[in-house]
């Protein structure tokens, strides 16, 4: 059975058709809109084109940001203007068909767990560690939305207390300290503090606005520069410290690290376990959680999104 998977983004809208093994049969892709009334008509304009083709009726949509438990309304998004927005049913409307609606981070882990790096697992947590962090809990084969609906946002995990201020309008969460934009802080400032030493070559990768791009960042961790790895190190330390926590509540057979900076690969995930295991109760006592990088990239939260609508409308027709 054929279904639709959209995922908004605060750049790009993805979408596509998605087969039951979890491949992409058809994509488009257009700009994210500025004004949240605009995103609304192009999602529906995407699903109705994407619709055209064949007889599809299971939609469902990934979004960032936090939802009531039933997956109707959009309390908080961090990036798009919706406050307490009836999202779900506002999309329906436009598009002229029922859809499912998920957190994106939720949508891509479930993607991972059934299609990707976690698959043939029963407990799976996913991290994405692009501009912001966020996470999935995939337990007994279940997506776990917590009892409000806003379970799973691991970036927002305090790590450092009085730490550094996060948009969710509290301080020191891991957010700040393993993300895409904690990687692009953190080069900044050794390219400044140490631009005759081991900063040399990131300061010479500052941009016009002052700041280095996240592709030279990797450009410089590919060819080993110190200063880059060194980045990269104190990332993986946070992220592999908070992984510890975690594990000691969630227990995960696997943590899947997706979002760009994973993309960094072992250059990450080394360091990561090695902070792992340091940060573990018991760590000499007990099986330890794998760590692998997703392997759906871009893709995972159409694909996610897409396997989720296709199970309620099953359950729905049963």
């Amino acid at each position: 059975m054929l279904s639709i998977g959209i995922d908004i983004g605060g750049t790009k809208i993805a979408g596509g058709v998605v087969d039951g093994s979890g491949a992409i049969t058809r994509a488009l892709r257009v700009d994210t809109p500025e004004s949240p009334r605009d995103i609304e008509v192009a999602v529906a304009a995407m699903i109705r084109e994407l619709r055209s083709d064949s007889a599809i009726r299971a939609v469902g949509v990934a979004a960032a940001g936090f939802m009531n438990r039933e997956r109707t309304i959009m309390r908080f998004s961090p990036n798009i203007a919706w406050r307490d927005e009836p999202l779900r049913d506002r999309i329906a409307e436009l598009a002229g068909v029922p859809i499912v609606l998920e957190n994106d981070a939720d949508a891509a882990g479930w993607a991972e767990y059934r299609f990707g790096a976690g698959r043939g697992r029963g407990s799976v947590a996913m991290i994405t560690l692009g501009t912001g962090v966020g996470g999935a809990i995939i337990t007994d084969g279940e997506l776990s939305r917590g009892g409000l609906g806003i379970g799973g946002e691991l970036g927002h995990a305090r790590l450092i207390p009085n730490g550094l201020p996060c948009g969710c309008g509290r301080s020191g969460c891991l957010e700040q300290y393993a993300s895409g934009h904690a990687l692009r802080r953190i080069a900044g400032e050794i390219a400044e503090s140490e631009a005759s030493g081991i900063g040399a070559a990131l300061a010479a990768r500052r941009g016009a606005d002052g700041q280095i791009p996240g592709a030279a960042i990797a450009d410089l961790v590919r060819v080993d520069d110190p200063g880059a790895l060194e980045a990269v190190h104190r990332v993986a330390v946070s992220l592999g410290e908070a992984c510890g926590s975690f594990a000691a509540i969630l227990d995960p057979e696997i943590f899947v690290i997706g979002g760009g900076v994973s993309m960094l690969g072992e250059r990450l995930l080394g360091p990561v376990r090695e902070a792992f295991r340091s940060a573990l109760p018991a760590a000499n006592h007990r099986t330890l959680a794998e760590f692998a990088i997703a392997e759906l990239t871009n893709d995972a939260g159409v694909i996610g999104v897409a396997d989720l609508a296709r199970r309620a409308d099953n359950r729905d027709g049963e």
